[in-house]
Order: C-alpha cells, then sequence, then structure tokens
C-alpha cells in the first residue's frame, strides 16, 4: 500500500471534490499536473460520457488535462465544461497553433431519485460544480459522501465515493477512485461484509472479511430495479510509462475489481466505466509481464476503492434515504 491509500500515491494526479447538500449531488475532478495518457473501457450498458473517444488508441490526441465525474445523469456532463474553463484560465491544453483546446474526458452516473431538490432552473449547476472541483484539487481529499458520490447509492447502502493505492514489485505506483453508484451491492447479503475482502489491506474497510459460510440468498442478483439508476464511475492511475493501447489493457484488466466488489455488475442498468492513465515517470521492466502485473495490480485496487466508498459513506438527509454502512454496523 502506497503512502497514503490515494490515486494521489501517483505523482502529478490532483482530486478536487465539490457537492451541494440541497441538490443530493456533486462533481469529482482528476487534475493532471501535466498531460497524461488515457484510455477508457467502458463495461455496463448505459453510460453517460464526454470526450471518450479521443481516447481510442487510433485517435490523435495523445494527452489528457483531467477527468470530470459528476451525479447528475446527462446533465452532468456539463462537470467537464467547468473544468475546461478553469483549465483555459491556465493557459492549458492541445495546441492548435495559437489556441488552446483542454481536454476533459468525463463520465455521469445517475443520482436524480434520491431526494436532493433537482428543481434547478434553466441551466444544471453542474458547471459551476465541475469549476469548484477542479480550482480545489489537492494530493489530500475526502472520502464518502462528496463529489461525485455525494448522492451515489447501492441497492440496499448508502454509496461514495472510494480510493486506494498499491505498489508493484518493480516499484510502480497504482491508484484508483471511484464513484460507486452500482445497481447491485457492494456487500455479501445485507453486509457487513464486502465483496471485496479479499484484497483489503490493513482494516481499511471494516476488517470483517468473508462470512464463515455464505448465506443462502447471498449469490441472488439483487438490484435496484429502476433503468437508469445506477453505474460506478473509476479512475486508475499509474507512474508507469505506457502507450495509449497499453492504458486500454490496464483499463480492460480493472474492471476485473469491479467484478470483486459488487454483485451483480455490467448489467444494463449500470454505466460502469474505467479510465487508466499514466504519467511516465517509470518504465515497465517487461512490457507484456510488467503489463500483466501492473494490470492485476489495478484491478485490485479498484475493488479496495469500492469497498471504501460505501464504507466511508454517511447517509443523505432526506426522507428515506438509505442508510450507510456505519449506520448499519458501526
Amino acid at each position: 500500500m502506497a503512502p497514503c491509500n490515494l490515486i494521489t500515491d501517483v505523482d502529478g494526479v490532483l482530486v478536487g471534490h465539490a457537492g451541494d447538500e440541497r441538490l443530493g449531488s456533486g462533481a469529482t475532478v482528476v487534475l493532471f499536473e501535466a498531460p497524461v495518457v488515457g484510455a477508457v473501457d467502458v463495461s455496463g450498458g448505459g453510460p453517460g460520457t464526454r470526450e471518450t473517444a479521443l481516447l481510442d488508441p487510433a485517435q490523435t490526441v495523445e494527452g489528457i488535462d483531467a477527468i470530470a465525474l459528476s451525479g447528475g445523469s446527462a446533465f452532468g456532463l456539463d462537470a467537464g465544461s467547468g473544468a475546461q474553463a478553469w483549465l483555459a484560465e491556465q493557459g492549458r491544453g492541445f495546441a492548435v497553433r495559437e489556441a488552446r483546446v483542454p481536454i476533459v474526458p468525463g463520465a455521469v452516473l445517475f443520482d436524480l431519485l434520491n431526494g436532493g431538490d433537482k428543481a434547478w432552473g434553466r441551466y444544471p449547476p453542474y458547471r459551476e460544480l465541475g469549476y469548484a472541483a477542479i480550482a480545489g484539487a489537492e494530493k489530500t481529499f475526502a472520502l464518502g459522501s462528496v463529489g461525485a458520490g455525494f448522492g451515489a447509492t447501492t441497492v440496499n447502502l448508502k454509496g461514495g465515493l472510494g480510493s486506494a493505492s498499491a505498489l508493484t514489485r518493480g516499484g510502480i505506483t497504482v491508484g484508483a477512485l471511484a464513484a460507486v453508484n452500482a445497481a447491485g451491492s457492494a456487500v455479501v447479503a445485507d453486509g457487513p461484509w464486502f465483496w471485496a475482502a479479499p484484497f483489503e489491506r490493513d482494516g481499511e474497510f471494516g476488517g470483517r472479511g468473508l462470512p464463515a459460510s455464505f448465506p443462502s440468498a447471498a449469490l441472488e442478483p439483487r438490484t435496484k430495479g429502476s433503468v437508469r439508476a445506477s453505474t460506478t464511475l473509476v479512475v486508475v492511475a499509474t507512474d508507469a510509462t505506457l502507450s495509449k493501447a497499453q492504458a486500454k489493457r490496464v483499463a480492460v484488466m480493472a474492471q476485473s475489481g469491479l467484478a470483486r466488489a459488487i454483485h451483480p455488475v455490467h448489467t444494463p442498468l449500470d454505466g460502469d466505466i474505467v479510465f487508466a492513465v499514466a504519467t511516465a515517470r517509470i518504465a515497465l521492466d517487461d512490457p507484456l509481464l510488467g503489463l500483466t502485473e501492473l494490470g492485476a495490480v489495478a484491478a485490485q485496487v479498484v475493488a479496495r476503492a469500492v469497498a471504501r466508498g460505501v464504507y466511508e459513506a454517511t447517509a443523505l438527509p432526506f426522507p428515506g434515504a438509505l442508510p450507510s454502512w456505519r449506520d448499519r454496523f458501526g
């Protein structure tokens, strides 16, 4: 486990949040101090995304400036515009002669029905939330019901934003950030055990392990049962030097972490997505075996980030809101 157990253990990565309690929603921006190689893998059946096509290895743009994650469903895609505005003020962006165009891919989750006041008038507030999030980006940041995880839920507990990190045997840092708004559950049956328990480090999400025997109904798939009411958003970062194609492979492998932490996952109701970025500080020892280890560690870190997001969450202050893990289990 790297020093802070956060995605920002990767040098050159900062994270900022903004949220609105009345709205019951928010935004998170992962800011890169210099442009990074990025890729994406979408495995959910109902994604909401921005600027993901340019992450394909065949496309021209090689570096991205930030990633914007937000609640609000499609309305939340405006968070990327707010982050882009801040970057433009800093003179950041892809150079086209004298013009600079900040590159900010993003994705959204659906939290419109969580009890918050979504009667925002003509324009949704997510552009300003995105601006505030990136303007406040730092190395240390809060977990739980913050930012893109502010209004997130799972089928049986309050969701939230989690993060975790680890080192490969070769000293490469891998970190993940997850906004957990899954259609399914992060816990076995109704808890307190997390599906991600085999990967837990130092009691980071309660240290409860797995049950001695699984309840008979534990493997039955339970979901919110509401179309477009879900999605888990993930960013994986590493200080390894990767091509866009290699980053894509890391994103694909990291999706396994969602399958280890959420049941069921990648459903038609979810828009599950993993971004993978590389800050290019350390070369891989081997382009195949090194990448294999990197992707395997990334999957474990993602599973831990998901569990931490639910473990650290606090319930929304609205009638009928789902309880948090700590409300139920202390």
